[in-house]
């Protein structure tokens, strides 16, 4: 769930993908989170962010496309004394899934994510925090959200890494309100080239009702593209 303050190079392209197996209370859902960045300057990039939902499990199986959104990353200064590298990532998320198959919430939505990263040595740190707004009535997802995330990656030998991350999301009202969520994100990292890194670990509930979950994914540096 975490991002660094990091922007791609301009003019340059890369792709972050991956898969998710989620398992609540007798309901599956298969993701496949994908993320396009095209820099659009020393300091901003565009984010195309989309994914194909499957749900099955105690429910019929339903999949399609899950909701797309946009994002602007602006990298607003580096070294500050508290904050780091820091960023702000505003983002508008479309109604373009189906909420009849469950692959999304039929509200357009505003986001504002907080980014402040640190490198200490070989060890990097990254705090996210997060406010969405939402449309409709609140039936189908809570019309206010936050949430929060602490990461970090570490060296282990050679091209092995190890990250960790420890996020919340705050419990929200309305007729799709739930309670609080705090999990933690485990696994290793490898180092393909220097073009390629893959992923792989868990997600462990620690509050509340979020699902147990095992992921896979890569992070490619495309190439330049202009």
């Amino acid at each position: 769930m975490a991002t660094h303050a990091g922007t791609v190079a301009p003019g340059w392209v890369e792709l972050e993908t991956g898969i998710e197996l989620d398992r609540l209370d007798g309901a599956h859902t298969l993701l496949t989170p994908t993320t396009l960045k095209i820099g659009l300057g020393r300091s901003v990039q565009l984010s195309l962010v989309d994914s194909f939902v499957r749900n099955s499990g105690n429910a019929p199986v339903a999949s399609g496309l899950g909701d797309a959104s946009l994002g602007i990353k602006w990298r607003l200064a580096e070294n500050l004394p508290v904050a780091g590298d820091f960023a702000v990532l505003p983002s508008i998320k479309l109604a373009t899934g189906s909420v009849r198959r469950r692959t999304g919430t039929g509200t357009t939505d505003a986001g504002l994510l907080l980014i402040s990263s640190h490198q200490l040595g070989g060890v990097s740190l990254d705090v996210n925090a997060g406010y969405v707004r939402r449309s409709g009535d609140g039936s189908n997802a809570p019309r206010n959200a936050t949430l929060w995330t602490v990461s970090g990656g570490l060296p282990v030998v050679g091209a092995l890494g190890w990250a960790a991350e420890l996020y919340g999301l705050p419990a929200t009202s309305g007729p799709a309100g739930q309670k609080a969520i705090v999990a933690l994100l485990t696994g290793p990292t490898v180092q393909i080239r220097r073009w390629l890194a893959v992923d792989a670990g868990i997600i462990a509930p620690l509050a509340g009702p979020q699902p147990h979950a095992v992921y896979a994914g890569l992070v490619w540096n495309i190439g330049q593209l202009y």
